[in-house]
C-alpha cells in the first residue's frame, strides 16, 4: 500500500481504478444515507496556502462523513507562515493527526512534507499537479460515458497543473488526449516525455483548438490565469484569444460530447456561459465528485 497521494504517476491504472470503484460505492452510500464511517476516530489536517472553495468544503465534509475530524489550517495563521521549516511542521502534525491534505504552490512543498511525515499526505493542488481533481473528472466521465476507454479527450487552454495531470492520466489509463495551448503556454516538457514513454496512448500538443476538439468525446478547460498569475491577466487574455471553449468547438466535437471545467469559471473568457450551462456540461457532477473521490483516497490511505 502506497503511503501518499502526491501525483497520479505514483500509481498504476489498477490502483487508481480501485479508488474510483470505491468512490462510486461511497457516493451510493451517501445518497442512500448509509453510514460509511471508515475514518472513525481519526483526524485529518487540511493545510491551505492557496484560497479555496471546493477543495476546502469537499475535504472537510468528506472527513466528517467518513467519521473523522477535519482540522482547517491556514498557513498564514500558523508557524508555516512565519518560516518554520516544512519538515518540522510535517513531523509535528504527524504526532497529532492521522493524515494531511495540502493545497499549496510548489510541488516540492508537498513532496518535502511527505518525506518527513509519518502519516499519509494528499496533494490538494500544486502549481504542477492537481490529481484529486482529475480523478473526479475521470469518475464523472465514467458516470456519463460508462468508460474512458476508446474516448478522445481534448484540453483547451493553458498547459497548467490540470493539463499536466491530464497528460499523466492519459498515459496511465491509456486514452487519447489532444491539448490545444497557445505557443509559450504548453504543458511541462518532462511530464510529456514521461507520458509518451509509458505506452501507446496518443498524446498530441497543438496550437489549434479545432484540431483538439474535432471528434472529441470529452472537452475540458480551465481559467487562463491561475492563482499567482493575476499580474499576467491582460497578457494572457491576448495570448489565449481563440482558445475559448464555445459552441464553435462543440460543433466539431462528437454530438454526444461532454464538457468539464474544474472551476471557478470565468464565463466569457475560457468558456462561454451557453456552454457551461448547456446540455453538454457535466461541470456540477464533476464538482460533486471531488467529495466522493477524495473520500475514497483518504479511506484507501488511512483506514
Amino acid at each position: 500500500m502506497k503511503r501518499h497521494f502526491l501525483a497520479l504517476h505514483d500509481y498504476n491504472e489498477v490502483e487508481l481504478y480501485g479508488m474510483l470503484v470505491l468512490a462510486k460505492e461511497l457516493k451510493h452510500h451517501q445518497k442512500q444515507g448509509v453510514p460509511h464511517r471508515l475514518l472513525e476516530g481519526k483526524s485529518v489536517a487540511l493545510i491551505f496556502e492557496k484560497a479555496s472553495t471546493r477543495t476546502r468544503v469537499s475535504f472537510e465534509v468528506g472527513v466528517w462523513q467518513l467519521g473523522g475530524q477535519p482540522l482547517f489550517i491556514s498557513s498564514g495563521t500558523s508557524q508555516m507562515g512565519r518560516g518554520e521549516p516544512i519538515k518540522d511542521t510535517a513531523r509535528t502534525i504527524a504526532r497529532y493527526c492521522d493524515g494531511v491534505m495540502i493545497r499549496t504552490y510548489g510541488q516540492e512543498i508537498v513532496e518535502e512534507f511527505a518525506r518527513h511525515s509519518a502519516v499519509p499526505v494528499i496533494n490538494g493542488l500544486t502549481d504542477r499537479f492537481h490529481p484529486c481533481q482529475v480523478m473526479a473528472d475521470i469518475m464523472t466521465v465514467i458516470e456519463h460515458k460508462r468508460t474512458y476507454e476508446g474516448l478522445k479527450f481534448a484540453w483547451i487552454g493553458d498547459g497548467n497543473n490540470m493539463a499536466n495531470t491530464w497528460i499523466e492520466a492519459a498515459a496511465i489509463f491509456g486514452f487519447d488526449l489532444t491539448l490545444a495551448c497557445p505557443k509559450g503556454y504548453e504543458p511541462d516538457a518532462d511530464v510529456l516525455a514521461w507520458a509518451r514513454g509509458r505506452n501507446s496512448a496518443k498524446i498530441v500538443v497543438t496550437d489549434d483548438p479545432f484540431e483538439a476538439a474535432r471528434e472529441a468525446d470529452v472537452l475540458n478547460t480551465d481559467v487562463w490565469a491561475s492563482m499567482g498569475q493575476e499580474a499576467e491577466q491582460k497578457e494572457r487574455e491576448k495570448a489565449f484569444a481563440g482558445f475559448q471553449l464555445n459552441e464553435a468547438l462543440l460543433d466539431v466535437a462528437r454530438g454526444n460530447c461532454m464538457v468539464l471545467h474544474c472551476l471557478p469559471a470565468h464565463r466569457g473568457e475560457e468558456i462561454t456561459g451557453d456552454v457551461i450551462e448547456g446540455p453538454h456540461s457535466a461541470v456540477w457532477d464533476e464538482a460533486e465528485n471531488r467529495l466522493h473521490v477524495q473520500k475514497a483516497i483518504m479511506a484507501t490511505l488511512m483506514k
